[in-house]
């Protein structure tokens, strides 16, 4: 029997979790080959370093969701499987105003009794609405009772009668949902909403780097390597196969093409991506170019890393993070707990949504300017302590709306073209929850389906594209 050749687009955690996946699932002879654009792998898990220190931050994803409180969490059972460390972290408090309300009590003597009450009557509603089992589906939409919850999650918000709660909400959550709640549905603001209540999740990091997980995994796949190939073309051929085209730069500042024929292609990049790809075939392009509409949500990161000669905010910040009413509600993130034995402080500003976009076009040094000019009243002493700031950019690279206003089943949104090209995949957290949660999910789906159909026709080699029948589902 020849082996299956299987190859995936894109070597961040989508792709490595779908080969890993793919290792696991396939008893029959198979050759994996991830074709990467850049010279490193891991997307959006980037653990770097300082020049002034070698002290390590988040340039990407900053945290893990743990939903081992809830119900089973394969993603934190594969990241202590892989022999890595982890240390919990937490966050309780939101600087309004220079203040730092933690509870209740300090909501209410910051904004009075009728606010506090109204921020209680929210979270009574939510937590009805969206009970701790649905909160763990990774299929959120999915859910029937949530679909009764129509419209914006906007909309929700202009039902409170205290401006000071609604301010306070979209504070809490504005970098959670990356995005403006106007552009999301209810049920996802309140799942962005409820992940601040430890009964329903919790956060974690990899000691030393959230990268190291991309290491082990690495080190562990037997998978060809296709460093600096940019894919530009996925061709449906009549015989079932698929013809990949990709450039590659030379070493003297050219670029020369080459291709693959594979038995199946698995895109594992972000939606918007999908636009820079050629499809070709009976339909493909009409079909991948629907599905790319359907999800285009795009929601964006701005990440402000600053090194300071100590963790001077120790005495007002004493968790692992806090919410800033700055750029419309940002995340202040205490990076100096993940490295203790360093004399130096690191603080992490991460920006969500417009305000993320709109500053994505200034300067770094710029950048950095206005992450010291955001530090509270009682804080602005340390910006004679700052020694190094780096800016990490991350535009439309997660989703403002996972699965889309209308969800498709899970069948349908990870085989774009079922009858021009059942060979094609997608892969991606935009197509579950915005998570590296979602995207093991959406690796383990996909790679399940490949080893079924292996076990069904292992002939491979056989298969043939048909001129699709008629389409009988309404899909938009």
């Amino acid at each position: 029997m020849t082996a299956c050749r299987i190859g995936i687009v894109g070597g961040g955690p989508g792709g490595l979790l779908t080969a890993w996946h793919l290792q696991q699932y396939v008893q029959a002879p198979c050759e994996i080959t991830i074709l990467e654009a850049s010279g490193r792998l891991g997307g959006k898990l980037q653990t770097l370093r300082f020049h002034h220190s070698p002290i390590p931050y988040e340039a990407g994803a900053a945290e893990f969701y743990d939903y081992s409180v809830t119900g089973e969490d394969p993603l934190k059972d594969l990241v202590l499987s892989l022999g890595l460390s982890i240390t919990p972290m937490g966050g309780s408090a939101v600087l309004l105003d220079g203040q730092v309300l933690a509870h209740l009590d300090d909501i209410e003597a910051h904004s009075g009794a009728a606010v506090r009450a109204e921020l209680e009557e929210f979270d009574r509603r939510a937590a009805d609405a969206l009970g701790r089992h649905e909160f763990f589906e990774a299929d959120l939409l999915m859910n029937h009772s949530l679909a009764q919850l129509p419209g914006t999650f906007a909309s929700r918000l202009e039902r409170l009668a205290q401006p000071q709660a609604r301010r306070f909400l979209e504070t809490l959550i504005h970098s959670d949902l990356a995005t403006e709640p106007d552009h999301t549905s209810v049920p996802y603001g309140l799942h962005n909403y409820l992940m601040n209540r430890p009964e329903y999740l919790r956060l974690y990091s990899i000691v030393g780097g959230n990268e190291r997980l991309i290491e082990e995994l690495v080190r562990r796949l037997d998978v060809r390597f296709q460093m600096r190939h940019r894919v530009t073309t996925i061709e449906a051929r009549p015989t079932g196969e698929y013809t990949v085209t990709a450039i590659t730069p030379g070493p003297d500042g050219t670029t020369s093409s080459c291709t693959r024929d594979f038995d199946y292609v698995i895109v594992a990049l972000p939606n918007p991506q999908l636009r820079q790809l050629c499809f070709v075939g009976n339909g493909v392009a009409d079909e991948v170019q629907r599905h790319q509409s359907h999800h285009a949500h795009p929601a964006h990161y701005l990440r402000m890393t600053l090194l300071f000669e100590r963790p001077f905010w120790r005495s007002v910040l004493q968790e692992s993070y806090c919410m800033l009413d700055q750029f419309g509600g940002c995340c202040l993130y205490d990076e100096s707990i993940r490295n203790p034995a360093a004399d130096e402080g690191v603080l992490g500003w991460l920006l969500g949504g417009k305000a993320a976009l709109e500053h994505s076009e200034r300067p770094d040094a710029e950048l950095i300017e206005l992450a010291l000019a955001s530090l509270p009243p009682a804080l602005q002493f340390g910006t004679g302590l700052f020694r190094e700031g780096r800016v990490h950019r991350w535009m439309a690279e997660v989703s403002a709306l996972p699965g889309g206003w209308k969800l498709w089943s899970a069948d349908r949104r990870h085989q774009p073209a079922p009858h021009a090209a059942p060979g094609l995949f997608l892969v991606g957290d935009y197509l579950f929850d915005s998570t590296l949660n979602g995207v093991l999910d959406s690796a383990g789906h996909v790679a399940g389906w490949i080893a079924g159909l292996l076990e069904t026709t292992p002939d491979h080699s056989r298969r043939t594209i048909t001129t699709p029948p008629p389409q009988q589902e309404t899909l938009s």
